[in-house]
């Protein structure tokens, strides 16, 4: 019906909602964070450390449930910048304030790409209602860290944009020792290496997006994003290194500057249409990362005293992710179901280089055991189909996923190594609702592991005095499989869910450690062992009034372990648990809450790490409508100190790594509408 200007204008209605804090899905639960005060001057690893089910220490190690193999991804797309060991970065400084919710998936359905464990996926804000908006926020600590953004969007008619911007100057004291008793079984020689290093590592971080989203009917829409972050530190590293064996010793500093950079970028390009019970989605996206790590140092001898030595080296990476997928579904009589394709290629380029130095000449001698570089391709199609069926009280969600893998690892020199994987992993999600409160679920995931290109360099790398790393292009893809059957409960003022987990994996990836001929250590990746867990988990959340709200995680878990060593498999047995708690409490203006987290100690391959904690505590003063002050606390009673041991028959290593989060932010969120 056309409208005339004339016609009397028709009445409008106003519906406010409230936005649901948890959303439990059958295969996922979502837990909306926008509004969490710790996010609004924290990071994403803050914002990750204070969600249900998840677990993270200060060095940046994720678990979901005790699973500590858990896929990275954002707006549910893997990034180049979430993958491998750059991901730890790239939380601890990423901004909090840009995300709108947690998806916390425990056992992935088969549309996803599991990679072996859990998926935590980072849903970004993206305001799409009319008119325009912007927020400024900033805050500061001692040690002269300080941070500060700007994000906005504006909606006009068909077209939404919306981007931001970040400068921080962050930092992390790090604390680290080893000692390294070693021995060779085929003689009597012995002797250990001990490493103490204290250092403070500044780093500073610009970061800025920007997304476009085109209404191109009631249906259809167009959506444009584009990320980019560049991060740089200099610090001064001071390592002590004591080398004894019977018959001499010798102790030095390796004294190191840096620098340090990385920089990642990504730009993704999706469309979506729904109309009619049917919904298709395709998105196109390219993400890099690379990284510069100088490892140029000198020696500077105590005992015995002599000319100080000089070496130059650094480690340059790439990584280049390029990914298309399309997603359909259509809903049927009894429920809906959906098929995918998703096509990922992604290339990982790793130089090294490592030289002694002649300060009379400034010449350079290259070591011919260290100075390397390669390239790992890898290809990944994957397709699958999912089924999703609600019969009564029953609801069913069954998949299959097939994936093809090819992996290429090409040395600058020798010989190309080509691998291909072919699978079929199956899932299941069944809920049963016993009420409108409770309900009973089980799921089952199978899925593969693939190896991380770092552990595929067929060449030895310098990690420091006392560690190299050597690859290992023969790896294997792990394959896992894993159960849960648990129980929720949805009252009027309290939540919750039990739930008991078996995992399993075969060709379980784990380290292979030697002692090289200069006593240094040297680790390796290798397949072989076998890792089974299992346990019980529970959260609950009581919200007795709008103002207070009470949460808490736990978890307790058998895990065993067979390990090769020298000459056998070596079998571990033990018992790790874990719980989290949570409060907030809103009075007047002001709104104060707590997350507190404890680990236990827990077994690695051939080895064990300790227990730590942390309790954070942020208080958000509303000063005007538009303005509010923010204090966060972070890691009050400093439990991020963990301890280490590895066992081997060649070895024993103990040590600790204390990466201090103990810090106190002051800072300000400011709104313009």
């Amino acid at each position: 019906m056309e409208t005339r200007a004339e016609d009397p204008a028709s009445p409008t209605v106003t519906v406010t909602g409230k936005k649901e804090p948890v959303v439990k899905k059958i295969d996922k639960t979502v837990y909306d964070v926008s509004n969490m005060p710790k996010a609004a001057n924290g990071t994403a690893q803050d914002v990750l450390q204070a969600t249900p089910e998840v677990s993270v220490t200060a060095d940046g190690k994720i678990s979901v449930k005790g699973n500590s193999q858990v896929t990275i991804l954002i707006d549910g797309k893997p990034t180049a910048m979430m993958s491998g060991d750059d991901r730890v970065v790239a939380l601890q400084t990423m901004s909090g304030t840009d995300i709108a919710s947690i998806e916390v998936i425990t056992n992935p359905s088969a549309a996803y790409n599991a990679n072996g464990g859990a998926i935590l996926n980072i849903v970004l804000k993206r305001n799409r209602k009319p008119g325009a908006r912007a927020q400024i926020q900033g805050s500061a600590t001692d040690q002269g860290l300080w941070n500060v953004g700007a994000s906005g969007d504006i909606t006009e008619k068909d077209i939404s944009v919306h981007g931001n911007l970040a400068f921080r100057r962050d930092g992390t004291l790090k604390f680290r020792q080893s000692a390294v008793d070693w021995n060779n079984p085929l003689g009597d020689q012995g002797g250990q290496t001990l490493q103490t290093s204290e250092v403070f590592v500044r780093r500073i971080v610009e970061s800025a997006a920007l997304g476009v989203d085109y209404a191109m009917s009631d249906a259809s829409s167009l959506s444009l994003s584009m990320r980019y972050n560049n991060r740089h530190s200099r610090p001064l590293f001071d390592v002590l290194n004591e080398n004894r064996t019977t018959t001499a010793e010798t102790v030095y500093h390796r004294i190191s500057y840096g620098p340090n950079e990385q920089s990642d970028d990504s730009a993704s390009l999706s469309y979506s249409h729904q109309d009619d019970g049917t919904a298709l989605k395709a998105m196109l996206q390219h993400s890099n990362t690379t990284g510069l790590i100088d490892k140029s140092y000198r020696d500077v001898f105590v005992a015995p005293v002599r000319d100080t030595g000089y070496s130059h080296g650094a480690t340059r990476s790439a990584r280049h992710l390029s990914q298309a997928s399309l997603d359909w579904s259509r809903s049927s009589e009894h429920g809906q179901w959906g098929m995918g394709l998703d096509i990922q290629d992604k290339t990982d380029d790793i130089s090294n280089y490592q030289a002694s130095v002649y300060p009379s000449t400034g010449s350079e001698v290259p070591d011919p055991t260290t100075t390397n570089a390669y390239a790992v391709m890898t290809t990944l199609t994957a397709v699958y189909l999912t089924d999703q069926i609600t019969y009564g009280q029953w609801q069913v969600l069954l998949g299959g996923r097939a994936e093809r893998m090819a992996l290429r690892v090409s040395p600058a020199k020798g010989i190309v190594q080509t691998g291909y994987w072919q699978a079929f992993n199956p899932s299941v999600h069944l809920k049963y609702t016993v009420s409108d409160q409770a309900d009973l679920t089980l799921s089952f995931r199978r899925s593969l592991q693939r190896p991380d290109p770092r552990d595929l360099n067929p060449f030895t790398t310098y990690v420091d005095a006392q560690n190299l790393n050597r690859g290992n292009p023969g790896l294997k893809p792990q394959i896992l499989n894993s159960w849960e059957l648990g129980t929720n409960l949805d009252a009027q003022h309290l939540s919750g869910n039990l739930a008991v987990f078996y995992r399993t994996s075969r060709d379980t990836v784990t380290d292979a450690r030697s002692v090289d001929a200069d006593n240094v250590l040297v680790t390796s990746k290798q397949n072989g062992g076998r890792a089974r867990s299992a346990g019980i988990t529970a959260s609950f959340d009581w919200t007795p009034d709008a103002k207070l709200s009470l949460g808490m995680d736990a978890g307790i878990y058998r895990v065993m372990l067979d390990t090769p060593d020298l000459y056998n498999l070596v079998h571990q047995d033990s018992v790790s648990g874990y719980i989290d708690l949570r409060a907030s409490h809103s009075f007047g203006h002001n709104e104060v809450s707590l997350d507190a987290h404890g680990q236990s100690a827990g077994i690695t391959p051939l080895g064990r790490y300790g227990a730590t904690s942390s309790i954070n505590l942020t208080w958000k003063h509303q000063i005007t409508r538009t303005l509010s002050l923010t204090v966060n606390a972070n890691d009050i009673f400093d439990g991020s100190r963990r301890t280490y041991r590895t066992d081997t028959s060649t070895f024993r290593q103990t040590g600790f790594d204390h990466f201090v989060a103990q810090r106190i932010y002051v800072g300000f969120v400011k709104k313009i509408e």
